[in-house]
């Protein structure tokens, strides 16, 4: 006589509607969060675009023209600084020296810069035989990357064409028998030249290796957390392991969530010297990336990539089974499209700018932009990103250990019976 069970067919197991409910439900509220949070970030840059930092440079020491109480440069400076029609810029009016500075330390997206001799060469075009046209310069920071680099170009040139506009206007006005070749060179007097600030290397991906290496660092804390957290419960007796048509349970060792929850976090910290030495090595050595600082550079991308998987190990202790899902929203749904790394955060709507005060990979974005561009500067954002990494870690710790700690005491045990 047979005394199994009688086997479940999946024809008539799919006729059970709660057993679609809950998959069917968090299938679709994540495909629906996911596409309103990352598309909601980048969809419309220009829209969004807000106070942009780039600097203004008015180096003009020429003198005024004739019936003028300024120099070109002095009026062109006011009306730039005066211009309140938009707000997508926040133009920052400073010398040279102190542009170049913030170009270099990451501070302004851009600058336009007005030469010493620019009221001169303008008058000169109203001398006889006169072609060589004024320049204005608008100096780009591809470290700040190519869309946040780009729109500064885009706000930088737009207003030197203005400047060329309006000092053409005037030009043609004071020139009214000039021939028409003539008049064509004075109704746009200003050649605008483009040239880089600040540049990066050839192999710095535009100003994006920043960010790839950043998310891979994030990367390998949320999977090696995850892996080591499941790798931990399996060993001990507390998850299944199946491998193909294998299935083992070991048997289940008498431990603590607290006990346990240091356990995966040693863990963590002594893999994790594994994982961010091979991010490294795979991206410098083997790939030819751009960088320098190397030490700082892999104490840097260990302590970010520990303070992601310390995170991670937290929450999973926290919340259990859908430990993964929330530390899939902290560290990479609510992170990407907050990180400033791609999309300015000048350029993303107000809940992303808010987001990015605390969210892990801005900080983790800030820290490897400074040490790849911009040589390591603390003002460039690696004091923050340091600090902030150092406060994320230690939230994590005693975030988890708080919530483990209350789980022993209120005696939730994780043992259960061994299968049949």
């Amino acid at each position: 006589m047979n005394d199994a069970a009688p086997q479940a067919r999946a024809s008539a197991l799919l006729r059970r509607p709660k057993l679609w409910v809950m998959p069917a439900v968090l299938s679709g509220l994540l495909a629906l969060l996911l596409s309103l949070l990352y598309m909601g970030g980048i969809v419309n840059p220009q829209g969004d675009l807000k106070d942009l930092p780039i600097a203004l440079v008015n180096g003009d020491t020429g003198k005024p023209l004739p019936g003028q109480e300024q120099n070109l440069g002095t009026r062109i400076a006011a009306t730039i600084m005066s211009d309140t029609s938009t707000d997508k810029a926040e133009w920052r009016q400073l010398t040279r020296t102190q542009a170049q500075d913030e170009l270099d330390s990451g501070k302004v997206y851009g600058a336009l810069v007005v030469p010493a001799d620019f009221t001169d060469s303008v008058a000169a075009l109203t001398t006889t035989g006169a072609t060589e046209r004024p320049t204005l310069t608008v100096l780009t920071n591809p470290g700040k990357g190519s869309l946040g680099s780009s729109l500064a170009g885009q706000i930088t040139t737009q207003a030197a064409h203005q400047a060329s506009q309006t000092i053409g206007e005037e030009l043609t006005r004071s020139a009214p028998r000039a021939d028409a070749t003539r008049k064509l060179l004075l109704a746009d007097p200003v050649t605008v030249t483009t040239e880089v600030g600040h540049p990066v290397g050839k192999h710095s991906g535009l100003g994006l290796t920043a960010f790839y290496y950043t998310l891979l660092l994030v990367l390998a804390g949320f999977m090696g957390g995850n892996i080591i957290s499941n790798g931990v419960d399996t060993a001990l007796g507390y998850a299944d392991n199946e491998i193909g048509p294998w299935h083992t349970r070991l048997p289940t060792v008498p431990i603590d969530r607290t006990q346990t929850l240091l356990l995966k976090m040693a863990m963590t910290a002594g893999i994790t010297l594994v994982t961010a030495s091979l991010v490294m090595l795979a991206c410098v050595t083997l790939l030819g990336m751009d960088a320098t600082h190397l030490p700082l550079l892999w104490v840097y991308s260990y302590c970010a990539a520990l303070a992601v998987g310390i995170g991670v190990q937290a929450i999973n202790a926290a919340f259990g089974g859908i430990g993964q899902l929330v530390s899939m929203f902290v560290f990479i749904v609510l992170g990407l499209p907050s990180s400033g790394a791609t999309v300015p955060l000048q350029a993303v709507p107000g809940f992303y700018r808010f987001l990015s005060h605390f969210e892990p990979m801005r900080q983790l974005s800030d820290g490897v932009r400074a040490i790849l561009y911009f040589d390591a500067r603390g003002d460039a954002g690696l004091t923050r990103a340091w600090t902030m990494t150092a406060i994320g870690a230690a939230l994590g710790i005693l975030f988890g250990f708080a919530m483990t700690l209350y789980y022993d005491r209120k005696g939730h045990k994780r043992l259960t019976p061994q299968p049949a």
